[in-house]
């Protein structure tokens, strides 16, 4: 009962007591006490969701104290060196090469802030699975990569915990961990007894119920050592363990509580152990296994039992998979208890057998790594771990969620693995490398099918089913990466390389996967499912065949490690020669089926190549017997074959997944655990296999044997005739591939890298890392990047020129390429390496195309030049056999006779069919066959159809003529010979000089002599060889027929007939005639060209000796065919004097003969044809070149956006100054006219809101983002903001009415109009939109808000302002100079204004007009058009109106650069369509008229009667004169009076505002004085008023607005109290005429501008301080004087503008002054709080000065601002959004597609993207360090302007290399926001739908 009394006490008090109890060395009574307090406390039987246990629990572990203080004191006795810091997926986290042991390392943000590593090579990741900070660990990083805090041993300063700290924690902690083990076996269920997904969820809610238990275990973890240690002795002891999991006896719950645990075990497939010391019970799954396990350990005897497995089909497997059965295996494993054994022995075994059943839950997972600093835990937990790992693969196989799972496991495993120590000792005591290769093959296993390669009914061999779960979503991935990474540990890699029954399981495990994925050609119709099976197949055998086979290669790179070699390759070869029994592989493959998976192979492959590479092993000592090597051959060289009918579309009823199989297999990450191996593989049997054999069974393979004959006619029973020539071409291509191709025989490392970079260069210009990604990686993970001594930049610095990112101004941002230099170009250009590496076959001919440019560009060679030639560098001794291929028979026959069928023109033959002919010939030439001495002719040799050549050497063989040739043609052939043949006995020299006599009838004696009856003899005699009956093979073998008849396939064409050709050539004369046929004249060699050539190339050579550099004649290396032939023949001659004769004889026979059967008319014929051809291509390079002139004119007119040059489609309103009408030309229909009321023409434009103008500041900075919680952005500097307090204060002080004429609006969401400038018919408008709302396949813009592109230049639009009809701009009446009084233009004016609008008639005009007016007011949002009191009236609209027009005047100042000084009709006026907006706007303000009485333009020009006296009915005044903003009014006036307007009338308005803008300048600065200036300058200007010429004098205005001024202390009285910052200057008569003139530019600019567009004035170029007397004059204020303003001589004043309308200045003024006087003082002090003026008299202190828009200023290193807004959380909801952004306008950090901050529907960034810029949004994504724009409803990817050290992007942060700002891009995106062009410029727009 003393439990229940202790529970009622205060829990403190409980623990302190229990604390001290504990502590007096008789503790028995304490501990019963606690004992008993926890039995009720942890009782299981009470939910888990009752916290009240886990308060008990942290109280009893405090000991008292309050639980945080209990965490301090523990942290404080923390003795880790690691760091150790555990995080989940998609933390960021950096990675250092250079500091790194393992390539697994990973560090947190702190330590790699806190750690040096400038200058190293590291990246920052995003986290796939997870993963721990290394930090301190050195077994995985170098100890100078530690960073501050962990690179102290703290350890040793550390003081030792004090045993009582930690007492409670020992007794409560276990208790604690065996309640929450109950807690998980109470709520575990197994799968199978709910339904699936029920069971799925009880278990998630389990987890749910406990996730505080174990948040608090975590917890616990991150006190630190002491904690830990604590924890480590709970987990690992076994004897509590014993005590407590079995439950106290007599608790019936748990008893039944372990017998849970029980049968999950059971039911997993495990036994415990003790129940397998009984007699095998009938249902334990172990029973069986241990039967055959015995009988099965080997491979083969697994695959002859699969007879029987597979006639029990697996009940699940067998649906779904259709029709192919699995087969199952009895299990190969050594030892079946790795499967099915597991005993828990203490809580960490159960623990984790509870994370594995529960399927890795995140906090489980994080609790078991928080604890791996601690080493005893580490070793126990990675024991533990590998002693569940087959259970966990089980799991693994049966999950839902395999891939989150997958990712939890990796995190554990990495954590494990990586550690080489660790990894050996677990291998040594828990037989890691057993369990790992077991547990893989018996996941294999669990998906075999039986293979159909080649005898389907016979085949033995079983392979993975590519279709399967399993390998389609790779759930094997987290075992073989386990696997890879163990193997990456020398210790671990030379144990299992010494293990030779481990061995042995891994041969037949990768056996699984020989033959996988077979392809079978569809011959009848296309497949009807492409399975996409392929990518699971090349997947698996890279992750779990390759990439184990290259970590082990690592380890065998010296001689010490020959042994492992040779033991690898035995085998290696054991295994194919199970393989080749398994599938009844003869000697031939079966035909029309191919698969791309050989692992043996390569296996066999690569660890030969290392083998004699880097161990000094001799290559024949682990080579087989020949037929073996037949054997071997015939499957890669099926691949090769199949590669070439692919690509020559042979297999195009497979679908398009076979094509994609033919470019994985050579892609980048495939290519050198795929094709390289395979073609090594190939060029070792050709070394060591009889020449003749091999090149026969290459034509063979590719089908092209029947093509190879003299006769200019044949069958293929193999081909059509389209597919032969591609055939052919491969068969070649792949010969000299062979024979050239030198990556594995001899090159080194470096020379390798560098090949592989030069072809990837030359195909395209490449950014940094596209290049690396490129170059087949060696896919060792510890060898860093490449392999080699030389470094990867090294090379790149060699081979390439780096091309800095650049921009075009049509916006198309590009990245930093790397180049090939010219000298690479020039010698190290091999297409033989790009034919190899290229995916596309396009990008063959991009090189040759780069290659051809570059030969042009340095006038080496004009032409179509032909590939290069390459030495090749020499052949390893090992290899030497390879050779022997250019020096057989069998070739020279091929080679002659496809010599001469080029040369006679016989169908299928191909310029690249010669360019690879020679190639052979010259790679002969270059590679002589040790054995023959050079000029001996050979002997001829015994056999008969040996008859052709004389001998093997090539050089022989060259000038070695050949007369008669007999060939089997169709009757129906040219050459059959109609008579008969002579019956007298002919001597036929047709075998060379032996000519034998041949008598009696010619047909029975003579052998055939063409050539592939040859290569059937050939193949007959090598199975003589191999003693072997020859049935099978002579099945498939055309065999030579001695009689002329001929086995023929049904239906086949006529009779084949055997005749004899004369051919009289030898391999030199075809090549001679070939090189006329190809220069087109007749005697293109002279007979001393040889001579000359010699010379010519001993020339060069010695210059190259002098000059160091290569022997070679430059000219011959680089040109089309003509120079490849004679570069040949220079050879050819320059190696034996034999043919050096024979060349000279031939060139000698200056008469060319004429070939058989050729008339000259058919040679004229060709010769006209290649000069038709050459004129038609002439012909197409003219008309491209038309066209391309054409389209740049085109281009320049309608896309330029800034180039000012160019002349402009229709300089509207400038070009027909004197044309009465003027004439538009509709795009659409293309006809011209004027614009008519009842068929108006439009303007094409755009519509805009824009808030840029309301974003610019007083000065040009730009100003700083924030990168610190210190720093921040005020906005309240800003021109939008400013404005908007004018208006708010204005409307406190004055009537509504005359407030909202009194300023502009638009700063913030403005109207801006911009067009491109082409015209079309409003009807036709209507048609073309009706088109494009019916076309469906428009994406990127709305037609149903209006979008549309402009028919002409596409440019994007959204409306058509229509063109008034009527005159243009006569130079007469409006222009013509008038001699009135100003007080006469005054008062027309006045009764201009006064002139009520005659009311539109209704036309169709008008309707357009006014639709365009709802157009512009519904570009921006309600909030930027109200700004009166009461939204929606005339007042509003009319401020709205002709804010419109502000708003593009002042857009049009900052495009030109926020002056007028550039003069001109500048890029932006020459399509500007102010005119026609002032139209519309002027059209649609007439029908407001002003009320005359409160008219401005009286109170601007007459002195009026006083109305102050009017009493208080007048609730509010209008706003006084020096209150209005001047330009406002000016567009207001302009508007309002009659359209057009006189010019006269127009200068009159300007003159008179200046007059106003002048005194409020005036005014402002008398402000800005000290009380003392402003009696000084009152004094001195009071004797000038009476000068003649006082009214334009400044001193005396000024003195008089002063006097004025202060009759009211009011306007003066704020300065007073807080003296300006300009009073310390002294103001001179200079500086106030500088900051007058500074306080009217704004306004003579934009009048100016006006003045431009309504009348076509051009503004003059000026310097910038000569702009405001420019102006001036332009305006007419000033009339043009001889003197010339310039700046050295005295100035004329600005006041001497002034023209005062008849009435005296001073009165004017004094009205003027006297509106600002007793202004209601009370009001102010009422509203002080709302607006932090004092009096309304600041309205006078403004300043209409502004700087030009800026971006915000950006940090230049991207990690600044990454590491301070990625962790930052959202002010709306507090959390760190998924994807922050960031608004490059105004700073504000906001949420992409944030749910939390959605709006009514929308997004953040789009609500802000209103807010800030009216609907035009610039972002940057903080994680993906690219901009986006907003515009509207459309949204774009702008790019990044973060580039990295070679000049690109990296989107997403997917490469994580640090990145800088790149100052040029930031710039253009600036341009374009504030240019307004982000809709021509961006092409990629899509629609938002509100989610960003």
């Amino acid at each position: 009962m003393m439990a229940a009394s202790l529970l009622r006490r205060d829990k403190k008090a409980t623990a302190a007591h229990l604390k001290a109890d504990l502590n007096r060395t008789d503790n028995c009574a304490g501990a019963r006490q606690l004992q008993e307090l926890l039995d009720t406390v942890l009782n299981p039987e009470t939910p888990a969701t009752d916290t009240e246990a886990l308060d008990w629990c942290k109280c009893l572990i405090a000991g008292g104290d309050g639980f945080d203080e209990f965490c301090k004191t523990v942290r404080s006795y923390d003795n880790a060196t690691l760091c150790g810091l555990v995080w989940t997926a998609n933390f960021v986290a950096y990675r250092c090469r250079t500091c790194g042991i393992s390539p697994c390392m990973s560090l947190c943000a702190e330590c790699f802030n806190n750690g040096d590593h400038t200058g190293h090579d590291f990246n920052m990741f995003r986290s796939q699975a997870g993963g721990a900070c290394d930090c301190g660990d050195s077994n995985v990083m170098r100890e100078s990569g530690f960073c501050r805090r962990h690179r102290l041993k703290t350890g040793e300063n550390v003081p030792s915990v004090p045993r009582e700290l930690l007492l409670m924690s020992e007794m409560v902690l276990p208790r604690f961990i065996i309640s929450v083990i109950q807690y998980l076996r109470e709520g575990y269920t197994e799968p199978g007894e709910g339904t699936d997904s029920g069971s799925e969820r009880d278990l998630q809610k389990v987890l749910q119920q406990l996730e505080p238990q174990i948040s608090f275990l975590e917890e616990l973890t991150k006190m630190g050592g002491a904690m830990r240690t604590v924890l480590t002795k709970i987990l690992t002891n076994q004897q509590t363990f014993k005590d407590l999991s079995m439950g106290q006896e007599g608790s019936p719950y748990a008893k039944q509580n372990y017998e849970k645990y029980l049968s999950a075990l059971k039911n997993s497939g495990l036994v415990s152990v003790e129940e397998k010391a009984l007699p095998a019970s009938a249902e334990s799954p172990a029973g069986e296994e241990e039967a055959t396990g015995a009988l099965a350990s080997s491979g083969a005897a697994a695959a002859g039992s699969t007879e029987e497995a597979s006639k029990e089909e697996d009940p699940d497997g067998g649906q779904a998979l259709g029709q192919r059965k699995r087969v199952k295996l009895s299990s190969t494993t050594k030892d079946t208890s790795i499967m099915d054994s597991l005993k828990h022995k203490c809580f960490l075994e159960e623990l984790l057998f509870w994370t594995i059943k529960y399927e890795f839950p995140q906090k489980m997972v994080t609790f078991l790594l928080n604890m791996l600093p601690d080493q005893d835990y580490k070793i126990t937990f990675t024991k533990t771990f590998v002693q569940h790992y087959a259970f966990i693969m089980k799991t693994l196989m049966k999950s839902h969620e395999s891939d989150t799972m997958s990712n939890r496991i990796v995190h554990i495993s990495v954590q494990l693995f990586s550690n080489e120590e660790l990894a050996r000792h677990v291998t040594e005591e828990c037989q890691l490398l057993d369990v790992m290769v077991t547990v893989l093959l018996y996941m294999m296993e669990s998906c075999l099918v039986k293979s159909e390669l080649q005898d389907e009914e016979k085949s033995r061999h079983v392979v993975v089913n590519c279709g399967e779960a399993l390998l389609k979503n790779n759930t094997y991935w987290p075992l073989v990466s386990d696997f890879i990474n163990i193997l990456s540990h020398q210790s671990v890699a030379k144990k299992f390389l010494e293990d030779h029954s481990l061995l042995m399981l891994w041969m037949s495990f990768v056996s699984f996967f020989q033959g996988m994925n077979l392809n079978k050609r569809e011959m009848n119709e296309h497949v009807e499912f492409e399975s996409q099976t392929y990518y699971a197949a090349f997947a698996a055998e890279l992750e779990a065949c390759a990439q184990p086979m290259w970590g082990l290669l690592t380890h065998c790179k010296v001689k010490e490690t020959q042994e492992y070699t040779k033991t690898v390759v035995r085998y290696c070869l054991e295994a194919l020669q199970l393989w080749f029994d398994a599938i009844g592989f003869v000697d031939e493959p079966a035909p029309n089926q191919v698969t791309f998976h050989l692992p043996l192979h390569r296996y066999y492959a690569m660890f030969l190549s290392k083998a004699v590479k880097c161990q000094g092993l001799d290559l024949d000592s682990l080579l087989p017997d020949q037929e073996m090597l037949m054997k071997i051959m015939v499957h890669p060289l099926q691949i090769q074959a199949s590669l070439s009918e692919i690509h020559s579309n042979m297999w195009v009823r497979n679908g398009l997944q076979i094509k994609g199989q033919a470019m994985t297999y050579v892609q980048s990450h495939f290519c050198n655990s795929m094709i390289d191996p395979d073609i090594y593989l190939l060029q070792v049997c050709a070394s060591r296999l009889d020449p003749d054999y091999f090149i026969s069974s290459v034509f063979e393979r590719f089908k092209v044997v029947d093509l190879l004959t003299m006769a200019s006619v044949h069958q293929n029973a193999l081909l059509d005739s389209e597919q032969e020539r591609p055939m052919l071409e491969g068969a070649l291509t792949f010969l000299v591939i062979l024979t050239s191709l030198r990556l594995h025989l001899g090159m080194t490392d470096d020379e390798i890298l560098r090949s592989e970079m030069v072809s990837q260069l030359c195909m395209n210009d490449r950014t940094h890392s596209s290049l690396l990604d490129l170059i087949p990686e060696n896919p060792n993970p510890k060898s860093g990047i490449v392999p080699g001594s030389c470094s990867f930049e090294e090379m790149l610095s060699a081979v390439a020129d780096f091309k800095a990112p650049v921009f075009e101004p049509g916006g198309s941002m590009q990245q930093g390429m790397y180049t090939p230099k010219a000298e690479v170009w020039e010698k190290e250009f091999d297409p033989i390496m790009v034919v190899l590496r290229t995916v596309y076959r396009r990008d063959v001919q991009s090189a040759m195309d780069r290659y051809a440019a570059f030969l042009k560009q340095s006038g080496i060679h004009t032409g179509n030049p032909w590939p290069p030639y390459k030495e090749r560098s020499p052949l390893h001794p090992s290899y030497k056999g390879l050779v022997q291929l250019l020096h057989c028979k069998t070739l020279h026959i091929v080679i002659f006779t496809l010599l001469y069928k080029i040369w006679m023109d016989h169908q299928n033959m191909s310029e690249h069919v010669l360019c690879m002919v020679l190639y052979l010939i010259e790679l002969g030439l270059d590679n002589q066959d040790q054995e023959h001495k050079e000029e001996e002719e050979p002997c001829i040799e015994e056999h008969c159809h040996d008859s052709w050549f004389p001998g093997t050497s090539l050089l022989s063989n060259l000038h070695h003529v050949i007369n008669f040739v007999r060939v089997r043609v169709p009757e129906t052939a040219p050459e059959v010979k109609r008579e008969p043949p002579p019956s007298t006995s002919t001597e036929a020299t047709s075998f060379g000089p032996a000519s034998r006599r041949l008598s009696g009838n010619w047909r029975e004696n003579l052998r055939e002599a063409q050539v592939f009856s040859l290569v059937a003899e050939r193949r007959r005699k090598f199975q003589e060889i191999i003693n072997r009956s020859s049935t099978e093979a002579s099945a498939q073998v055309v065999r030579p027929k001695s009689s002329s008849t001929r086995w023929v396939p049904p239906g086949t064409p006529p009779q084949l007939v055997t005749e004899i050709l004369e051919v009289r050539e030898s391999m030199l004369s075809l090549l001679i005639k070939l090189h006329q046929k190809l220069s087109a004249k007749q005697n293109s060699l002279p007979a001393g060209w040889l001579e000359e050539a010699a010379a010519a190339a001993e020339a060069a050579a010695a210059e190259a000796a002098a000059g160091g550099g290569p022997a070679d004649a430059g000219r011959h290396t680089h040109g089309d065919g003509i120079t490849a032939i004679e570069r040949i023949l220079t050879k050819a001659a320059g190696r034996s004097r034999h043919s050096q004769r024979s060349i000279q004889e031939i060139c000698g026979k200056v008469c060319p003969p004429v070939p058989p059967k050729k008339s000259s008319p058919a040679d004229k014929k060709t010769l006209d044809k290649e000069e038709r051809r050459t004129r038609a291509r002439e012909r197409q390079q003219k008309l491209l070149a038309e066209f391309a002139s054409r389209q740049k004119s085109f281009m320049e007119t309608a896309m330029d956006v800034e180039s000012p040059d160019g002349e402009a489609a229709m300089d509207l309103g400038l070009t027909e100054l004197m044309d009465s009408e003027i004439l538009y030309d509709c795009v659409i229909c293309g006809q011209s006219g004027p614009s008519t009321e009842d068929r108006p023409t439009g303007l094409v434009v755009l519509l805009q809101a824009s808030s840029v103008l309301g974003h610019r500041c007083k000065t040009g900075e730009a100003k700083k983002l924030p990168t610190s919680d210190e720093e921040h952005i005020y906005a309240a500097d800003t021109c939008g903001v400013a404005h908007d307090l004018r208006l708010a204060l204005m409307q406190r002080f004055f009537r509504e009415s005359s407030c909202l004429q009194s300023v502009s609006i638009g700063w913030d969401g403005g109207v801006y109009v911009q067009t491109c400038g082409h015209t079309l018919h409003i009807d036709c408008h209507k048609s073309y939109m009706e088109s494009l709302r019916n076309d469906q396949v428009l994406q990127g813009f709305s037609v149903d808000k209006g979008e549309f592109t402009c028919p002409l230049c596409r440019q994007f639009a959204n409306s058509v302002i229509p063109c008034r009809p009527g005159p243009g701009l006569e130079a007469g009446a409006w222009h013509c100079p008038s001699n009135k009084k100003p007080s006469v233009l005054v008062k027309e004016v006045e009764d201009l204004q006064g002139l009520m609008a005659p009311f539109p008639t209704v036309s169709n005009l008008s309707k357009e007009m006014e639709l365009v007016i709802k157009d512009i007011k519904n570009t921006t949002q309600k909030k930027y058009m109200d700004y009166g009191k009461n939204p929606g009236s005339p007042d509003n609209d009319f401020l709205f109106m002709y804010s419109v027009a502000r708003t593009n005047l002042e857009l049009e100042l900052v495009h030109r650069g926020g002056h007028l000084c550039s003069g001109g009709a500048s890029g932006a006026a020459k399509r500007s369509c102010l005119n026609q907006l002032f139209q519309v706007l002027a059209t649609h303000m007439r029908l407001y008229s002003i009320d005359s009485a409160y008219n401005p333009w009286t109170r601007l020009t007459q002195v009026t009667k006083s109305q102050l006296e009017e009493g208080p009915e007048v609730d509010r005044r209008e706003v006084a004169m020096l209150f209005r903003d001047v330009p406002s009014l000016l567009i207001i006036f302009v508007l309002t009076m009659p359209q057009p307007l006189r010019k006269e009338h127009f200068t009159c308005v300007v003159k008179m505002l200046y007059n106003l803008q002048f005194v409020q300048a005036l005014a402002a600065l008398s402000a800005q004085f000290s009380p003392e200036e402003r009696q000084a300058w009152s004094m001195s200007g009071t004797p000038k008023k009476n000068a003649a010429n006082g009214e334009k004098c400044f001193e005396a205005l000024l003195s008089h607005v002063i006097g004025e001024l202060s009759s009211d202390e009011t306007i003066y009285r704020l300065n007073a109290a807080e003296p300006t910052v300009l009073s310390s200057s002294v103001w001179s008569p200079q500086s106030i005429e500088f900051s007058l003139r500074q306080f009217c530019l704004p306004y003579l600019r934009i009048a100016s501008l006006l003045q431009h567009h309504l009348y076509g004035d051009v503004l003059t170029e000026c310097l910038q301080e000569d702009e405001f007397w420019t102006l001036v004059v332009g305006l007419g204020l000033l009339a043009p004087g001889p003197q010339t303003p310039s700046s050295s001589s005295s100035p004329i004043p600005s006041a001497s503008c002034l023209e005062w309308p008849g009435v005296s200045a001073f009165q004017l003024v004094t009205q003027w002054c006297e509106e600002m006087k007793g202004l209601p003082e009370t009001q102010a002090e009422h509203t002080l709080e709302l607006v932090p003026f004092r009096s309304p008299q600041t309205l006078l202190v403004q300043d209409p000065q502004w700087g030009a828009p800026r971006l915000l200023q950006l940090p230049d290193n991207y990690n600044i601002l990454f590491q301070y807004y990625h962790r930052k959380a959202c002010s709306a909801c507090q959390k760190v959004p998924k994807d922050p952004a960031l608004c490059l306008v105004c700073g504000t950090f906001v949420c992409l597609k944030g749910p939390c901050c959605k709006q009514q529907g929308t997004c953040e960034c789009v609500l802000h993207s209103q807010h800030c810029g009216a609907a035009t949004g610039i972002f940057l994504l903080i994680n993906a360090s690219v901009i986006i724009i907003i515009r509207g409803h459309r949204f774009c990817l702008w790019g990044s302007v973060y580039l990295d050290a070679h000049g690109e992007e990296d989107r997403d942060l997917r490469r994580g290399k640090p990145l800088f700002l790149c100052a040029e891009r930031y710039r253009v995106l600036e341009q374009q926001w504030v240019s307004h062009t982000f809709d021509h410029i961006n092409k990629r727009w899509g629609p938002h739908y509100n989610g960003l």
